[in-house]
């Protein structure tokens, strides 16, 4: 998430961009409590209607300002970028992008060619997205209940979507996409790693960390198969990875 920006003449000040990040990057570390992790003290499980909710208030709260700050390709890492173009080229057919946020991700991919549509549960995100970007369909929906026929998609881009989803329903949500997908059909996934589960003070809403074997076993129990994982670790933000997953239908 941002802080506030200031504008001159209706541009991004680019010093005061990355000020801002530097100061969201610590407070989200000093927010950052040591918490009872899974495997050592159960981490209290959240209501999961009331997380969702509160995911969901937070955001719309702060969409503006998060699409000012984050809504662009240029904000995002040009590892990201890559990885996501690379996952992109081998996927022919229908992607949802699930969790798109401001949406540029979902145009970023239609430039490039692809069938894509957007999803998101933050209706200040969408309402926007259909303005900014008029070729790109965009609805209001969650994850767990995706707007998308069985079998619809040859891919799915999940990028940071599921990471502030309680544990305890990312199977849910992963058994989700699987029923979107075709047989055959990829998964893209981004998350932060970590050695345990455990929440963290996300400058937005509460999120979670989750070590890359334990996300494994949860996407082959829903279905899929992990065909790739990369992982990633810049100066001063946390851990960050990615998986590729078939769909075994």
């Amino acid at each position: 998430m941002s802080s506030i920006e200031d504008f001159t003449a209706g541009r991004w000040i680019v010093g005061q961009k990355e000020r801002y990040i530097r100061e969201i990057q610590a407070s989200v570390e000093r927010q950052c409590a040591v918490p009872r992790s899974v495997g050592e003290e159960a981490v209290p499980v959240p209501d999961t209607r009331s997380a969702v909710h509160a995911v969901r208030t937070a955001y719309g709260a702060r969409a503006q300002e998060y699409t000012e700050l984050l809504g662009s390709m240029e904000s995002m890492s040009l590892s990201d970028v890559a990885a996501i173009n690379g996952w992109a080229r081998h996927v022919d057919g229908a992607i949802l992008d699930a969790g798109c946020g401001p949406g540029h991700l979902a145009k970023h991919l239609r430039d490039r060619g692809a069938d894509v549509v957007g999803v998101d549960m933050v209706q200040e995100f969408v309402e926007p997205a259909r303005a900014r970007f008029a070729g790109v369909p965009f609805s209001v929906g969650r994850l767990e209940a995706l707007p998308v026929d069985t079998d619809a998609l040859t891919g799915l881009l999940a990028w940071y979507s599921v990471i502030h989803s309680p544990p305890s329903i990312v199977a849910e949500i992963l058994t989700e996409f699987a029923r979107c997908l075709r047989p055959g059909g990829s998964l893209l996934l981004g998350f932060f790693t970590g050695p345990r589960i455990e929440p963290f003070g996300h400058a937005v809403a509460t999120a979670y960390i989750w070590p890359v074997d334990a996300m494994a076993r949860l996407l082959r129990s829903s279905g899929f198969d992990v065909v790739d994982v990369q992982t990633r670790e810049d100066p001063g933000v946390r851990p960050h990875a990615a998986i590729t997953a078939e769909f075994r239908g």
